[in-house]
């Protein structure tokens, strides 16, 4: 009787080697993750007018309003910069983890993984 490995057709048949690489690639993506959660995010809207920094764990550390558009007859657009550099931020942190992740993982989808 034969002996059989792994499962054919999956990398060469090479359970233990796919096994490696899941895991390897898991340590790629936590490194990735401790990296962007330890930068600062920057994000300006209305030339200016409003300034959102977060850190990479997504944990607002301002919002700076400048005076000049501060308008006690105009709230709703204060409100409206404020919500855009919010998003904004969110939005740049967010596509700086996704390419921190796809670099740590060679392009890689490994969800099915649950990497």
């Amino acid at each position: 009787m034969a002996k059989h490995q792994g499962f054919p057709g999956m990398m060469g048949g090479n359970m233990q080697q796919l096994m490696r690489q899941a895991q390897k690639a898991q340590e790629n993506v936590q490194k990735a993750q401790d990296e962007i959660g330890e930068k600062t995010f920057e994000v300006s809207v209305g030339g200016g007018a409003v300034v959102a920094v977060l850190n990479g764990k997504k944990e607002f550390q301002s919002i700076t309003i400048s005076p000049d558009c501060v308008d006690p007859d105009d709230i709703d657009t204060l409100q409206d910069l404020v919500l855009a550099a919010v998003n904004e931020a969110i939005k740049t942190a967010d596509d700086a983890m996704s390419e921190a992740l796809n670099k740590a993982t060679g392009g890689l989808n490994l969800g099915m993984l649950g990497i």
